[in-house]
Parts: C-alpha cells; sequence; structure tokens
C-alpha cells in the first residue's frame, strides 16, 4: 500500500540521514521507479524530502526532521497525514505508526495532524471510467478541512453557476475524481471538486459534527447514488474475452452473473433509466447480446434509428 510506503520510506531516512532510491528499493522491496516516484511524492507534498545530485548525492531529509521525524513543521505534518492516513483504515500496522507519530508530535501539532489523517477518504471502488487531471482547488480545500475554516464557492451544475459558503466536513477521491462533503444551511452536500470554479477560505471556523465520521458518511452517499442509478437494469450476454472490459469500463454499473448455456457469460448493467443503460451499451454492438426487458431492447432500436437519419 503507497501510503505504507511512504511512512516506512521517512523512517528509513530518519535512521540513515541519506538515502538513494535504489536503497529505499532494497530496503522496501520494490523497483527503484516506485522509489523514487515515492520519493518525488514526499518532496511534492511539502514534506523536507530533497534531493542532491551528483556522485555521492541520494536523498535527504533536512533540518530537524533528519534525526525526529517530531521535527517536521505544522505543514510538512500535515501533508504526510494527508498522504497516509486514507489508507491507515485498511492497513492496522500503519494506523499503529500514525497513532504512534502523533503522540511524538509537539502538542501543538497533533490535534491538526489528527485532523489530516481524516481529512480524505479513497473508494477504490469504481464507478466508470476515472479522472487524470487533480482540481486545482484541492488543496485549498484540504487545508480548509483540516483547519476547520468555512469556504465561499462558486459552484457551476447544468449550466448554472452558483456561489455557497459551507463548512468543508472532508473528502473523497474516486476514480481520481473528488468530492467534497460540506455542511450548509441546508444540510449535508455532496460537491464535486471539477465544478468548483473558485474557492475562498474564510476567517471563520466551524465545528464538524461530533458523530460525523468521513467514511460512514461517504458509505451512505454512495448506497444512495447507487439506489438511484440501478433504477434501470438490462440483462446481457457477453464472450468471456470481452467480459473483463466490459466490468472495467461499466465499474460498479455492471455486475458479472456468471456462464450462460452457451459459454458466453451473463451480466447485469444498471443505469437510473433504460435510456441510459441503452446508451451505455450502444456502442457495444453486435458484441454484446442484450437479453432484456424489452423496454430497454426499445431503447437500442430508437438510438439506432437515431443514428441512421441524423447521418443520412
Amino acid at each position: 500500500m503507497r501510503a505504507d510506503r511512504l511512512v516506512a520510506t521517512l523512517l528509513v531516512m530518519q535512521a540513515r540521514g541519506r538515502v538513494t532510491a535504489a536503497e529505499i528499493a532494497a530496503e522496501l522491496e520494490v523497483s527503484v521507479a516506485t522509489a523514487r516516484r515515492d520519493l518525488e511524492a514526499l518532496s511534492a507534498a511539502g514534506i523536507p524530502v530533497y534531493p542532491q545530485p551528483g556522485r555521492g548525492g541520494g536523498w535527504s531529509l533536512i533540518g530537524g526532521a533528519r534525526t525526529d521525524l517530531s521535527g517536521l513543521t505544522a505543514g510538512e505534518t500535515r501533508a504526510l497525514f494527508l498522504l497516509a492516513g486514507p489508507a491507515a483504515e485498511a492497513a492496522p500496522e500503519l494506523k499503529s505508526a500514525l497513532r504512534k507519530l502523533v503522540r511524538a508530535l509537539p502538542q501543538t501539532f497533533r490535534a491538526e495532524a489528527a485532523a489530516a489523517a481524516d481529512a480524505v477518504v479513497v473508494d477504490p471502488a469504481r464507478w466508470g471510467r476515472p479522472d487524470t487531471d487533480q482540481p486545482p482547488t484541492l488543496p485549498d480545500l484540504q487545508r480548509a478541512v483540516v483547519d476547520r475554516h468555512r469556504v465561499r464557492i462558486d459552484y457551476a451544475r447544468a449550466g448554472t453557476r452558483t456561489t455557497r459558503t459551507v463548512d468543508p466536513w472532508g473528502l473523497v477521491e474516486k476514480d481520481a475524481r473528488w468530492y467534497l462533503i460540506a455542511g450548509t444551511d441546508r444540510g449535508r452536500r455532496t460537491f464535486r471538486l471539477d465544478r468548483i470554479a473558485t474557492v475562498e477560505v474564510l476567517d471563520e471556523s466551524f465545528d464538524r459534527p461530533a458523530d460525523f465520521d468521513l467514511r460512514e458518511e461517504w458509505s451512505r452517499i454512495v448506497t444512495s447514488m447507487e439506489d438511484r442509478r440501478s433504477a434501470a437494469a438490462a440483462t446481457v450476454l457477453v464472450s468471456t474475452a470481452l467480459a473483463p472490459i466490459l466490468a472495467d469500463q461499466q465499474g460498479r454499473h455492471c455486475t458479472l452473473l456468471g456462464p450462460a448455456d452457451d459459454g458466453r457469460i451473463r451480466a447485469r448493467i444498471t443505469a437510473d433509466t433504460p435510456k441510459m443503460v441503452a446508451r451505455q451499451l450502444a456502442g457495444w454492438g453486435a458484441d454484446v447480446e442484450v437479453v432484456g426487458p424489452p423496454e430497454i431492447r426499445a431503447e437500442l432500436v430508437a438510438l439506432g434509428r437515431e443514428l441512421v437519419e441524423g447521418n443520412s
């Protein structure tokens, strides 16, 4: 797990002072390319890890952090816990290491470190094709979540742009797409970061609800969204060779049900309406046979007719 490696890399650097990517790779049993990417990620996040070029060079932890990780500054501590925190629930050893590191930090840093570790959830389950670009508003929102500062956002949806002041409770990454879970005057709301044009971090602070758990809240949001997105479903047949590709493309919208009598794979494709199911399947052509229901087959016929008429 990458977050586990990042903490382990820091601990190795703490012990040795200066290391090469090859030494980290050997110590952690990863490739040299992976070790180099981890070192670069730590440096880019603002943790005092710097390359030293030339003969006898390598990577070093600069300043007090070289001999004691509790020498990290407040900003560096936040960066480390933002990187490592999301994976802690899935890795008991990492969670234990982070607890120990929190206890070793100066008292004034502990609350912020704990808030940073709890600021982000990473959901590995696929919904479809992932995004690739990190939203430019992410750093400001991470800071606001950790520092418990209200934000003013310009949010665009369905051609309408609105300005809202919200309490940023937490961030979720899913398919490299980021979501902000926030408190508003109308209750809890979820915002996609790629729709947030600007962020202004305000001086006003807020208290996150005492019973709020980011992972549990995201689970409730996903369940609600899945219920809405699964209102319509089609049963299809696809070859064994293409079944994994269909499942990867459709993400949570596809459930492989097992082999059919003719050796193909039965699958269930879901969406919020029959028309949306048909649109998801239209590009597959004859590679996918839609068994039913009839309304989705009818939607596919209608789509085919629209394509023919539109290009005639």
